[in-house]
């Protein structure tokens, strides 16, 4: 008998700067969001979009108040109307 792998429910997202998360729930955007900041400063990504959606607004305020708390988060503003407008928001990150 085989043992399960533990890796085998874990998606792998590919790191170009970019993160979609209307496929995550609630209860997984910090940790989410906070491994993909730092998988992204780790390759060398230095500006990042996230996409949280429009809604109602509390996706993007929870992603705000996250990226306040990050360390290594030079900037963030909501992306141009030509790029999300404020169901996106663009992450500067220091060098």
């Amino acid at each position: 008998m085989t043992e399960p792998d533990p890796d085998e429910d874990v998606v792998r997202l590919p790191i170009e700067g970019e993160l979609d998360l209307h496929a995550f729930g609630h209860e997984d955007i910090v940790s989410v969001v906070q491994e993909f900041v730092e998988a992204c400063r780790q390759k060398g990504v230095l500006e990042l979009r996230i996409v949280h959606g429009r809604g109602t607004g509390a996706r993007r305020a929870q992603v705000h108040r996250l990226l306040r708390s990050l360390p290594g988060v030079r900037s963030f503003r909501d992306a141009p109307p030509s790029s999300g407008g404020w169901g996106a928001t663009l992450v500067v990150l220091e060098s």
